[in-house]
């Protein structure tokens, strides 16, 4: 069968290959776990999102193939739909709509106890990113362990189960931190970014109830624009608006949600913050990237105003449940905004160029994903 892969460490090596079709019974991988006997889940792949990280792992900045191997299959935002389960799966039939989580469990002791996304070990694994397969393929099998249901009406929405993991995992981990006030009711919220991941970001605080300011550099109207107002954020260019002016304007924020991919705004959202505040890091910036700061002033500042700094990464079994929740709710409360995110379909494995020039050319693909097949149902 077809699938989408790269051979890590050489830059723009992305090309289709034929990859052996998976039966039930297979341990696809055995070098770090392996499925437990009747636990095996069969899937047809239906959509696979990509985004920058697919991008920079053909860019070789980082990933690696499966031991003894020199090609890694990527794609690890998943969305499929079952074909044959083992005997000792309960939980999932032929015919359910599915999305799968990325990391798989190593030896530490968070991964023994279902947290793998929060791995202490060095060497980490995630599908389609480092040493284990991805998805971007016409068919896989996991563990039902790390497949996550996704409702029927909700199936238009399935690829960004992934991506909504990781808002609703970044929200809740400043959350729990924040129990350490004992009271903490946030009332306004910026985005820094709007792209796939601050507007879900967006849409999930608003659900909150919170005052919620969406900023990205490039003034509306336009798509981006469009679909944070339609949440009921308020959208503001920083080029028009400085994030500094935002504050001294509307008032500091209690919460900020940086998912810009730029080193320096994760640095400058310190600046702004509220006293008793959470800033949530998700970017990972890559290259070096030197940012001039008043350092004392924000050591002062953050230690006398109790502020805290949450970074977060990746998604377990719990936090995909969250957010398909989320997404659910969203689009009961906002109806037909989120498919809105979807911006660029590719049709098949064959066009797996247009696939990666969109990632690397397009500035106004906010979502690109993959069609592979049709549902059955």
């Amino acid at each position: 069968m077809k699938a989408i892969a790269v051979l890590p460490g050489k830059p723009n090596s992305v090309h289709l290959r034929d990859i052996p079709v998976p039966k039930l019974l297979d341990q696809p991988q055995p070098h770090v776990c392996r499925i437990p006997e009747g636990r095996a889940v069969l899937v047809k792949t239906l959509q696979i999102g990509v985004d920058a990280t697919d991008r920079e792992i053909n860019e070789a900045l980082y990933g690696n193939a499966p031991p003894g191997g020199e090609h890694l299959v990527i794609g690890h935002e998943s969305f499929g739909q079952v074909i044959e389960v083992g005997d000792r799966v309960t939980e999932l039939k032929p015919g359910d709509y599915v999305s799968c989580t990325v990391r798989r469990p190593g030896g530490s002791v968070f991964d023994v106890i279902g947290r793998n996304d929060i791995t202490s070990e060095e060497v980490y694994y995630e599908r389609g990113i480092n040493l284990c397969h991805g998805y971007l393929t016409e068919s896989f099998v996991d563990d039902a362990e790390f497949m996550v249901k996704v409702p029927v009406k909700l199936k238009q929405l399935g690829v960004l189960s992934e991506p909504a993991s990781v808002c609703a995992k970044a929200i809740d981990q400043a959350f729990l931190a924040q129990q350490r006030l004992q009271v903490w009711n946030p009332k306004r919220a910026f985005v820094m970014g709007a792209g796939q991941i601050g507007l879900l970001a967006t849409m999930m605080l608003k659900l909150r109830g919170m005052d919620v300011y969406t900023l990205a550099t490039r003034p509306g109207p336009h798509r981006k624009q469009e679909i944070a107002e339609a949440y009921g954020a308020t959208y503001v260019s920083t080029k028009q608006t400085s994030l500094q002016e935002l504050a001294k304007k509307v008032g500091k924020p209690d919460l900020i949600f940086e998912a810009t991919g730029n080193a320096e705004v994760c640095f400058r959202s310190m600046e702004v913050l509220a006293h008793n505040g959470a800033l949530i890091w998700t970017s990972i910036t890559g290259g070096k990237h030197e940012v001039t700061l008043d350092a004392a002033k924000i050591n002062i500042e953050w230690v006398l105003g109790n502020k805290l700094l949450v970074s977060s990464v990746n998604g377990n079994r719990r936090h995909f449940e969250m957010g398909i929740a989320a997404l659910s709710l969203g689009e009961l409360t906002y109806p037909g905004v989120t498919e809105r995110i979807l911006t660029n379909p590719v049709d098949g494995l064959d066009n797996y160029r247009e696939m990666m020039r969109l990632l690397v050319e397009d500035k106004d693909a906010l979502k690109v994903f993959v069609n592979i097949a049709e549902s059955s149902a």
